[in-house]
C-alpha cells in the first residue's frame, strides 16, 4: 500500500493544480503520475481526498473525490507572541515544533532587548506549512510580521492575555496552574520577550493593557524553548 501523500493548497476546494512548488515536489521528486491518489490541505479545516488528472513536466492538475473536516483537536485559540533570536535557526526550529505540537497564530516582537530587527517572514512561513504537511493538521498557523511591542500590546485583543517575565519584584501566576483553572473554550494571548528578556518598563505597559505576568516554570529559559513551553502548556489544558 503506498503512503499517503500530503500538499498544502490554499483554497484547495476551487483549484484544480498544484500551486508550483508542490508540483515541482509531486512530479519531480515522488514521480507522481495520472490516476495517483494524494490528499490535500488547505490550513483552513479541511482535507480533500483528491486523484491527479494531469501529471506534465510543469503541471500537477487533480480531481477532488472527498472532502473532510475534522474537528480541531483543542478548544479556543492559542496565540504566542515572541521576539525573533538572534540565531534565527533557534525561532525556524520553535515555529515548526510549536506547528507540530499545535497553536493557531504566531507574533513577532520588536522589542527595547531584541537583537533581530529583520525577519524573513516567507522562509518562516513555508517550515510552518511544511511543519503542517508533516503533522498532517488541517489547520496552519496564521504568521503575522513583525511588529513593535507598544503596537502589539496596545492592539484590542479578546481572551485571555499573559506576558512571561524574569522579573522577581513583579509577582507572577504560574501560566499552567491559571489556565487549568479555566473553563470551556477560551483563547489565550501568551508573549515571550528576547534573549535580555522584556524591559521592566514594557511589563508595565502590558500590564496597563490587561496582560497578566506569569511564569513558565523555576528555570530560566531560552526564548525558543519559553515559547514552545507556552504553547504545549496551553496545548495540554485545551485539548478535546
Amino acid at each position: 500500500m503506498k503512503e499517503a501523500r500530503y500538499f498544502y493548497v490554499p483554497d484547495a476546494a476551487n483549484c484544480a493544480e498544484l500551486p508550483v512548488d508542490e508540483a515541482v515536489h509531486a512530479l519531480r521528486v515522488l514521480r507522481l503520475q495520472s490516476g495517483d491518489e494524494i490528499f490535500l490541505m488547505d490550513g483552513e479545516g479541511s482535507f480533500y481526498r483528491a486523484q491527479v488528472t494531469l501529471a506534465s513536466s510543469k503541471h500537477c492538475s487533480y480531481q477532488v473525490l472527498e472532502r473532510m473536516a475534522p474537528p480541531k483537536d483543542w478548544r479556543g485559540r492559542i496565540h504566542l507572541a515572541v521576539a525573533p533570536t538572534k540565531m534565527m535557526e533557534r525561532m525556524e526550529w520553535m515555529a515548526e515544533k510549536a506547528t507540530e505540537i499545535g497553536f493557531d497564530q504566531l507574533s513577532l516582537l520588536c522589542c527595547k532587548f531584541s537583537e533581530r530587527k529583520v525577519v524573513n517572514v516567507q522562509r518562516l512561513d513555508k517550515i510552518i506549512i511544511s511543519a503542517v504537511k508533516q503533522s498532517r493538521k488541517p489547520y496552519k498557523p496564521v504568521l503575522s510580521p513583525l511588529v513593535p511591542f507598544d503596537q502589539f500590546v496596545s492592539t484590542p485583543r479578546e481572551g485571555l492575555k499573559f506576558i512571561a517575565h524574569c522579573y522577581d519584584e513583579i509577582p507572577r501566576q504560574d501560566l499552567f496552574s491559571t489556565l487549568q483553572a479555566q473553563t470551556g473554550d477560551m483563547e489565550c494571548t501568551i508573549l515571550v520577550g528576547p534573549e535580555g528578556d522584556f524591559s521592566i518598563d514594557e511589563v508595565h505597559l502590558a500590564m496597563t493593557h490587561g496582560y497578566v505576568p506569569v511564569s513558565l516554570g523555576n528555570f530560566r529559559l531560552r526564548t525558543e524553548t519559553a515559547g514552545l513551553m507556552a504553547v504545549a502548556m496551553a496545548q495540554l489544558v485545551l485539548r478535546r
